[in-house]
């Protein structure tokens, strides 16, 4: 089915198609391979098409080509947002998301289409979580994306902002999978990472420009994440949260499925301890993942670093964070350095415990240190005046 990439018109069959009312991925999927093209699924008459498994109103839209006047409205949208349309039948199309029982028959994307053709792993997990949580899904993402993967999340709150900032921030490759149209941001506090992804990395949707991000959207949207992916990373999540689908998903797709354990005394953790007593891979650090994948996909990671190593320099390859932190920490000022050993990476201090147990630090000594080790990149402050050490 694979075919070079569609012009204007072909473009417009497959929109066309795509906008079917009631037919949906799987029936589009079948009258694909019944007929092969979608202008040959247009010009098929409706006794052909219920022949085909089509029921008698799906059979009426399609022949009436009732679908064309709104293919032609989102074909102006994507020129508006500078969007692409990848079919199931592009050579861009991602060969893994090609192979799951029920793959999008198109894809609208803006970005690096280059990045389709990766290879990638899906961070997902609670939309509110801990401190820990965000600190680990920032660091893991920005540690695996160093050694060569691209990292796949559904830009949603929570751990999957944080995949996304901590691969951009070590000018990593990311990609976001939307549940809602291309050229809508949602959540709209995520504007700016938006247009950061849609610049540096990739978003892709299967829903059409302009779709209101529906709940039953989501669950739809993450068979995305997981089969385009090698595997997915869970960091938390409550046991029954979208990301406990997405981790289903995967294993019923074929892909390995990786958890961070967490405290067991957190619902958050529920998830994620689970997977690992279902047989998920426990992670502890980036190489448990990478020494994880098959021979072929490392020997691919492998290359790419190399390629990296040489374009760079050997001293800015790699996830060599902690001698890079250490050298960071030699700059500090003794009241700053001493901000640092009190701070926790799990656990929030608030300003005011900070001063008791620093009471050898005035206020405005402590404030300015705070603020140094923001600008360094070691520490966050969180609502509340709370602080939270960068792992």
């Amino acid at each position: 089915m694979v075919a070079p990439v569609a012009s204007r018109d072909e473009e417009l069959y497959w929109l066309a198609l795509k906008l079917i009312p009631g037919l949906g991925t799987r029936n589009s999927g079948k009258l694909l391979e019944r007929f092969r093209t979608p202008q040959a699924i247009f010009r098929a008459s409706r006794t052909e098409l219920e022949m085909a498994g089509a029921s008698g109103a799906v059979a009426q839209s399609i022949a009436s080509g009732c679908t064309f006047e709104d293919a032609a409205a989102q074909h102006e949208k994507m020129a508006e947002c500078g969007a692409a349309l990848v079919t199931l039948g592009d050579p861009r199309y991602p060969q893994p998301l090609r192979e799951i029982y029920d793959p999008p028959i198109l894809l609208f994307a803006r970005g690096r289409l280059e990045l389709l053709g990766s290879y990638m792993l899906g961070v997902v997990g609670t939309r509110h979580p801990t401190p820990y949580g965000l600190a680990v899904a920032e660091r893991l993402s920005a540690d695996l994306s160093h050694a060569g993967l691209t990292i796949v999340s559904g830009m949603a709150r929570g751990i999957d902002t944080a995949a996304h900032r901590g691969t951009l921030g070590v000018s990593g490759d990311t990609v976001a999978v939307l549940g809602c149209g291309a050229d809508v941001v949602y959540p709209s506090e995520n504007r700016k990472l938006a247009a950061e992804i849609s610049i540096k990395g990739l978003i892709l949707s299967e829903f059409p420009m302009g779709a209101t991000a529906f709940p039953q959207n989501f669950p739809i949207r993450n068979r995305i994440i997981s089969g385009m992916s090698l595997g997915v990373l869970v960091v938390e999540g409550a046991q029954y949260s979208g990301s406990a689908i997405t981790a289903k998903l995967a294993m019923d797709q074929g892909r390995e499925v990786y958890a961070v354990p967490g405290n067991i005394t957190s619902k958050l953790s529920w998830g994620p301890n689970l997977l690992i007593k279902q047989g998920a891979r426990l992670v502890q650090d980036w190489n448990d993942v990478i020494a994880d994948l098959p021979a072929e996909s490392r020997r691919h990671l492998i290359d790419r670093a190399r390629q990296r190593i040489l374009a760079e320099g050997a001293a800015t390859s790699g996830p060599a964070t902690a001698s890079v932190l250490d050298d960071t920490q030699s700059e500090l000022g003794q009241a700053a350095r001493k901000a640092l050993e009190a701070l926790q990476v799990d656990t929030p201090i608030h300003l005011d415990n900070l001063l008791e147990k620093l009471a050898d630090i005035s206020a405005s000594e402590l404030i300015a240190a705070l603020f140094e080790l923001e600008m360094m990149g070691l520490a966050r402050q969180l609502p509340g005046k709370n602080f939270v050490k960068v792992w």
